[in-house]
């Protein structure tokens, strides 16, 4: 016979086809030698074995090596390769290594089948030739099949970070975010997701805790909710167990892969089996930190059980990079929660706490703050008693949102009360407080420290609106003066709603602007509803619509003030307001001619013992004898300084109240102060045997004079002085 190469080499691959199965155990032994990535996955390392046996066979098979096409099933293979994270050099050094073992044992063939020195060398020829264009066209339709596939899974991953940028962090609250995460995970790579945060983390606390560390649930989802798998329920305290792998990935910062086993992917230390889930119903999880601007604040895991494929390096890569954006937003809403809180702390405690006690009016009040989405901003409200048995009733509104806006309002309310206690009238009281708006506003421009509002100008300008009512329940008149604050409403006892009509005046900060007063009677029994531009301005509708609803809430009758409240906001807010609201509603009594007494002086000395005998009868009309003595020598003290310092006409009131008010009025605009005097000098000691006698005492000015006035009380007694 007639022995070419060619045939040569078929009988050798005919041969070694006899002991096909030694040479495929041969490549698999090297293959997990020598590529451990393909064993290490049970079904990796089964999908090999089969992958070797086909591609053996069918060489071994054929009568012309260069004609054997590769398995069909071996373009799939390279996708799961893919899809399983392994390497594109490793499945190529897979094909050389197997190459290199089948091409020995053919070699070994061709001696003993002819001692023809040149026709084995012939055949050798041929068979390097062949095995080397078998495994090119192999391995070219291998990463062709394997590239498409990591295109794919590259797309796909883009993808997934896309939409968890547009799902995760789509508010400000910390529950929500983290259960996006959880939502996000379960509907594309896990069965089961739970994330975990550090509940020092949720308290706004940034010092490391000591172990054990205690750590909240805040969100899990799974894609069996019939199925208990989390061991952990929602909201519960917990801890892991030193060294497992949640709590390594929360001291180390760095995540983890785990299977079935309990063996830990890319470490040699044992993780424990503690992984907060139930083992024996997850076969792989990813333990990832979630870390943001260099703290570790919590933890999330992610498990599969009914997806069979085993986590691989690239679903660790992406479980971070989802991770990571979640962890800056649970950042941003846990800095936002504790901001949020700190200002909402700070506003309630300037807020007044509790209404102080006044006969003049019956006062309800109400504070909401904006959304989350908004924050916390600088509307107040304050009720201020005067003298004369009246009182002031204050709405602020500072711009802007935050523990910045929250402080200016306190600073604000603080200056209204200053400016309150020396009686000043309410056109002049805002006029004085738009100066403390200019000055804030220098203070912060000129402050290299302050963080920049968004809400304030470039130029640091704080601009505050406020509206200032002073009622006299003696008069039934109410004075109010208004710097751009929304206008007041008021209810008569038939029923009738109006807005009152008053001088529109600038917005505080602007300065150099005129403010005007205006007064209204109030019988007994008007309601006067302040309030802010929230409370009727709403992105569904307009200011006009608001104040429709409004008058509509204020008309229908309620069982108190309090009630009144409550119907307005529910009227107006039927949802979370956009913007802080402040609302005080007041209605009026009248102090009428029992409570009320009032004389005509001369400017003569004579008259101050008339004045005392007039104020001893009227306190026993009233039945206050106990006060007298107090009473006429306060009113002796007051008379006597109106006569010799003032100028007429002269006045003396008492007011019947829940204290004895004596004030006396002349129309001198001089202000009385009180002076040490000496031990030799005749005068000097009345204001300061008024001081002693009385509760409260000072001096108010109008439009022309003054007048001084005292408060007297059950407690009043002769002062007691040490001897000199």
């Amino acid at each position: 016979m007639d022995v070419t190469a060619d045939s040569l080499v078929s009988r050798a691959a005919h041969e070694l086809g006899l002991s096909a199965d030694r040479l495929i155990a041969d490549v698999d032994r090297c293959l997990r030698r020598e590529v451990p990535e393909l064993s290490k996955d049970p079904e990796i390392a089964r999908m090999t074995s089969v992958n070797i046996a086909e591609h053996i066979a069918g060489a071994l098979g054929g009568l012309e090596l260069s004609r054997v096409d590769p398995p069909v099933a071996d373009a799939e293979r390279a996708r799961r390769l893919a899809r399983r994270g392994i390497s594109l050099s490793a499945m190529l050094r897979a094909h050389r290594l197997a190459q290199g073992i089948a091409l020995d044992r053919l070699l070994e063939e061709l001696p003993r089948l002819t001692s023809d020195a040149e026709l084995i060398s012939a055949a050798a020829r041929i068979l390097i030739a062949a095995t080397t264009e078998y495994v090119d066209r192999t391995s070219e339709q291998g990463v062709m099949a394997f590239q498409e596939e990591r295109d794919l899974r590259l797309r796909w991953r883009l993808a997934m970070v896309n939409e968890a940028g547009l799902r995760i962090g789509t508010t400000l609250d910390i529950s929500r975010t983290t259960q996006e995460l959880a939502d996000l995970a379960t509907e594309h790579f896990a069965d089961l997701a739970t994330v975990d945060l550090l509940d020092s983390a949720l308290h706004g606390h940034y010092t490391p805790e000591e172990k054990p560390l205690l750590l909240r649930r805040v969100a899990q989802r799974s894609v069996t909710e019939d199925r208990p798998e989390a061991t952990i329920t929602r909201q519960q305290l917990h801890s892991y167990p030193d060294g497992s792998p949640p709590d390594r990935a929360l001291t180390t910062g760095q995540p983890s892969r785990h299977h079935h086993d309990g063996a830990l992917d890319r470490s040699p230390v044992n993780p424990g089996p503690d992984l907060g889930v139930d083992a024996h119903q997850t076969h792989s999880t990813l333990v990832v930190p979630l870390r943001a601007r260099g703290t570790v604040l919590g933890v999330a895991q992610f498990s599969r059980h009914r997806n069979p494929s085993p986590y691989d390096g690239e679903d660790l890569l992406l479980a971070q990079e989802i991770a990571a954006r979640a962890a800056v937003a649970v950042d941003n809403a846990r800095r936002y929660t504790h901001a949020r809180a700190t200002a909402l702390s700070l506003q309630r405690s300037l807020l007044p706490p509790c209404m102080p006690r006044q006969s003049a009016v019956e006062v309800a009040c109400r504070y909401l703050p904006a959304g989350a989405e908004v924050g916390v901003g600088g509307d107040w409200y304050d009720v201020i008693p005067l003298s004369g048995a009246r009182v002031a009733l204050v709405v602020g509104d500072v711009v802007g949102h935050g523990i910045h806006a929250a402080a200016t309002m306190g600073r604000l309310r603080t200056a209204v009360r200053t400016l309150a206690d020396i009686d000043l009238p309410p056109d002049e009281l805002l006029t004085h407080l738009d100066d403390v708006v200019l000055r804030l506003s220098a203070e912060v421009s000129t402050d290299p420290d302050t963080e920049p509002d968004p809400d304030i100008e470039a130029d640091g300008d704080i601009g505050a609106t406020c509206l200032y009512a002073v009622y006299d329940p003696v008069s039934s008149c109410c004075t109010l003066a208004r710097a751009g604050h929304v206008l007041p409403t008021v209810v008569t006892r038939d029923g009738t709603v109006d807005i009152l009509d008053l001088p529109p005046g600038p917005p505080l900060g602007l300065g150099g602007l005129p403010f005007e007063a205006a007064e209204v009677d109030l019988p007994e029994g008007s309601l006067l509803a302040l309030y802010t531009n929230g409370l009727i301005e709403a992105r569904d509708h307009d200011i006009d619509t608001g104040l429709t609803r409004l008058r509509q809430a204020l008309a229908r009758p309620t069982a108190s003030l309090e009630a009144t409240c409550d119907t307005v906001l529910e009227s107006l807010l039927r949802t979370r307001p956009d913007d802080d609201v402040a609302l005080l509603v007041a209605r009026t009594h009248a102090l009428g001619s029992r409570q009320v007494a009032s004389w005509d002086l001369a400017a003569d000395p004579a008259a101050v013992a008339g004045a005392r005998s007039s104020v001893s009868q009227q306190l026993s009309t009233w039945g206050l004898e106990d006060l007298d003595f107090a009473a006429e020598l306060v009113v002796s003290e007051l008379v006597t300084n109106a006569i010799r310092y003032g100028r007429p006409p002269i006045q003396l009131r008492l007011i019947h109240d829940r204290a004895l008010l004596c004030e006396v009025s002349d129309a001198s605009s001089t202000t009385p102060h009180q002076r040490r005097a000496r031990t030799y000098d005749e005068g000097g000691r009345g204001l300061l045997l008024v001081a002693q006698l009385t509760e409260r005492w000072g001096t108010r000015h109008a439009r022309h004079g003054k007048t001084v006035w005292a408060e007297v009380n059950e407690s009043a007694g002769f002062p007691t002085f040490a001897p000199v």
